[in-house]
């Protein structure tokens, strides 16, 4: 099989992932009598084969009719879910697979480590830094996890058996010499794995793109941290030294010429529905083959037709109520002359229209707004009771009255769109642009970011967005009455284009909020336009409303500091009885 794309052309048969009992016992991944020996290991292909299997732990748009981290985690201020999102954990929950299948991917990485290294015939030094360079980049990774979500956590760095207790047994480690584990984790990585050969495939460029993200994160949590709500203080020095190992990281990509941004679109008419996919957009509906070649991408998780395949357009253009994008998240988009709502010159109405067609329509609306809005979200606002059908699929209701346009791909089969496990649209999990944003944010924490670096970042992104672009000054002069996170205006707008630009991907605008110090946004009773939706004064029929504005939900979400952590499940206090609880969870 062609090694360059075994990756996205594999599920993870045959491998035993099932809870922390397992890690803590007989967890195999994959160990079995034709694996566990240094012959098996001494076969580059073998290593190749087992290495690949790690590639599902990205989960992407998901696989098969299983939900991934691409519109489905809708605890956020971006979406307002199909049913009330709350809290990840209200409770102490008995088991999590968030806690044990962290520890046993973690397991699977140790267990590559020290099989390549006493391998026979010993691999070649090139091979061997490859593959201990792929195991430790995902052992990072999954570390990287385990600690935004418990903070302190346990190292393990070794296989453990069963019967060293003593190991077993061990207290959590403090959360920052994890991180910093990390990171050379994450350094070894990137010395040692091979340059890149493909968009599917593990390589030096990915490395690179998740260390950006990783060393953004830790910089950025370590400077707004409190004492108060998370255990420990800012640490300004720390900050400073994660932050310019993320930028560092991200520049080396940004200028290698390897990538750029992507400018291609798809315009045509598909069974008499026409389509019109932007360039932004066009980095979420790509089939396997666009995805390998399209410029912006550094790593991507592949989806074929028979082999693998995702759900996630299916759950964007079905009768399921959508997850549309809330109140908060559309007034967040900049008008067309780069200014925000509350100082711009074109029309700040959000009241929409009836069309001809009698579809309450605010393509108008959309038409002075930054770009990314249009190719996000659909030009008709549709609900209970006043539904809507796009390009053939059956009629939609979201809750906000915002569709969710960005993944489907209207180019493709009805059949391929509207059915679970069959939609084939490829993921893209690290990208030209998401290293862009995490540069001009590091270089913006650390007080240096230039002119220069915003047209190698955010000015190329604005161009795409068909805003103008901006200097450093003219951002600081913005000064969005809406800002409401203690920021600079410079910092605000960084953000505000992050937050258009990864709106639903992957993730991160959650884990945003909690690295900015920021978790509170979500508390719904200070913040109400979290649950509402779009205006529907003059829309032909009416839905439950506040001030005209579609009101998803009645429920309340309230923020409470422990929020910060989740809780450690309570099985593992049996397992080991020297782990302690995360702070106001009992």
């Amino acid at each position: 099989m062609n090694k360059s794309i075994i990756l996205g052309l594999m599920v993870m048969a045959g491998a035993s992932l099932t809870g922390c009992d397992d890690f803590l016992n007989d967890n195999r991944f994959p160990i079995t009598q034709e694996t566990d020996n240094a012959a098996y290991w001494g076969n580059p292909d073998n290593c190749v084969l087992q290495e690949s299997k790690m590639y599902n732990w990205f989960s992407g748009y998901g696989n098969g009719a299983g939900q991934g981290w691409y519109y489905y985690k809708t605890l956020s201020d971006d979406q307002v879910g199909s049913s009330f999102t709350n809290w990840s954990y209200i409770n102490v929950p008995a088991a999590a697979s968030d806690y044990s299948d962290h520890f046993t991917y973690i397991r699977a990485c140790n267990y590559v480590i020290d099989r390549v290294k006493s391998a026979s015939p010993a691999l070649s030094e090139a091979n061997l830094a490859n593959f201990v360079g792929i195991a430790k980049l995902n052992r990072a990774y999954q570390y990287y996890q385990l600690v935004r979500q418990y903070g302190d956590i346990q190292w393990v760095g070794d296989i453990m058996e069963v019967t060293d207790l003593e190991a077993l047994h061990t207290a959590r480690t403090d959360r920052d010499i994890v991180m910093d584990s990390v990171l050379n984790d994450i350094n070894y990585a990137v010395a040692g794995i091979a340059a890149q050969s493909g968009k599917q495939v593990w390589s030096r460029d990915m490395a690179l793109a998740m260390k950006s993200e990783i060393c953004l994160y830790e910089g950025t949590y370590c400077k707004y941290r409190t004492q108060a709500e998370n255990g420990k203080a800012a640490d300004a020095a720390r900050a400073e030294k994660y932050l310019k190992e993320a930028a560092a990281a991200a520049k080396e990509l940004i200028t290698s010429g390897r990538y750029e941004i992507n400018t291609k679109t798809a315009t045509g008419d598909y069974d008499g529905f026409p389509y019109n996919i932007g360039a932004y957009q066009y980095n979420y509906n790509q089939a396997l083959g666009n995805s390998t070649t399209n410029s912006e991408m550094i790593f991507v998780k592949g989806y074929n037709d028979g082999v693998l395949m995702h759900s996630v357009i299916n759950f964007t253009c079905s009768t399921t109520a959508l997850s549309g994008i809330s109140k908060d998240a559309f007034d967040n988009y900049l008008f067309k002359d780069g200014l925000p709502l509350a100082s711009t010159t074109e029309n700040k109405s959000d009241v929409g229209v009836v069309d001809e067609a009698g579809n309450y329509n605010i393509k108008d609306i959309l038409a002075v707004r930054d770009a990314r809005l249009r190719q996000t979200i659909d030009t008709v606002v549709f609900y209970p009771d006043m539904t809507w059908s796009r390009a053939g699929a059956l009629q939609m209701t979201s809750r906000s009255g915002y569709g969710i346009s960005k993944f489907d791909n209207t180019s493709m089969p009805l059949a391929q769109r509207v059915n679970a496990n069959t939609n084939v649209t490829c993921a893209p999990i690290y990208w030209l642009s998401y290293v862009m944003l995490n540069y001009a944010e590091a270089q913006a924490e650390l007080g240096i970011l230039s002119n220069d670096d915003m047209d190698l970042t955010i000015n190329e992104l604005f161009k795409r967005a068909e805003l103008p672009t901006r200097t450093v000054a003219e951002l600081e002069n913005i000064k969005d009455p809406a800002n409401n996170m203690g920021v600079s205006s410079l910092l605000w707008e960084i953000r505000r284009c992050r937050r258009c630009e990864l709106i639903m991907d992957n993730w991160i605008r959650y884990w945003d909020l909690v690295r900015w110090h920021q978790l509170d946004k979500l508390d719904s009773t200070k913040y109400p336009n979290i649950l509402l939706g779009a205006n529907m004064t003059a829309a032909p029929v009416t839905t439950t409303n506040v001030n005209g504005y579609v009101q998803a939900y009645t429920n309340e979400r309230v923020f409470d500091k422990k929020y910060y952590f989740y809780p450690i499940p309570s099985n593992q206090f049996n397992l080991n009885p020297n782990l302690t609880q995360n702070p106001g969870w009992k």
